[in-house]
C-alpha cells in the first residue's frame, strides 16, 4: 500500500508518522534515534511504499528558516541521496509541538506520558502530515 510519511527532525530523536493508504488521514508511527533514522526507513520502505516525505520545515515568526534549519537541511540531503525516487515536500513546523501536547491533554494522556519526548515528536511528526494532508483534499 503506498504510504506518505511525515518526519519532524530533531538533533537527537526525529518523530514519524504515515498517512492511511487513502492519504485521508496521519498516524504517530515512531520515534527514532536520529543517528538511526535513515535505516529506519529503509526497513520500513522494505514493507510498505513510500510515495513522498512529508518533512517539518523549522521557521521563524518572520518567515525565515530558523536556527534549526540547518540540521534540517543536512538531513535532507541524506534523505534525497538514499531516496532518490521519492519526492519530499517540505511543511511548516511552527506550533507542532504546542499543538502535539494539546492533543495529548485532549486525548486524555496521563502527564508522566505526556512529559515523554518521544509522545510529543511522534505527535508533532502526525500534525505535520495531517496539515499537509488537510492543504492536499
Amino acid at each position: 500500500m503506498d504510504r506518505i510519511v511525515g518526519i519532524d527532525y530533531g538533533r537527537k530523536r526525529t518523530g514519524l508518522a504515515v498517512s492511511d493508504p487513502l492519504k485521508i488521514f496521519a498516524s504517530a508511527l515512531e520515534t527514532v534515534q536520529t543517528t538511526k533514522i535513515i535505516e529506519y526507513l529503509k526497513n520500513y520502505a522494505l514493507q510498505e511504499t513510500i510515495i513522498l516525505f512529508v518533512v517539518g520545515y523549522p521557521i521563524n515568526m518572520d518567515n525565515t528558516p530558523s536556527q534549526a534549519a540547518a540540521d534540517v537541511d543536512i538531513f535532507l540531503k541524506q534523505l534525497r541521496k538514499h531516496f532518490p525516487q521519492i519526492p519530499v515536500v517540505l511543511e511548516d513546523e511552527r506550533f507542532t509541538s504546542v499543538l502535539a501536547h494539546k492533543a495529548m491533554i485532549d486525548g486524555g494522556m496521563k502527564k508522566s506520558d505526556r512529559r515523554d519526548k518521544m509522545n510529543v515528536d511522534k505527535i508533532s511528526a502526525a500534525i505535520i502530515l495531517q496539515t499537509y494532508l488537510d492543504r492536499k483534499k
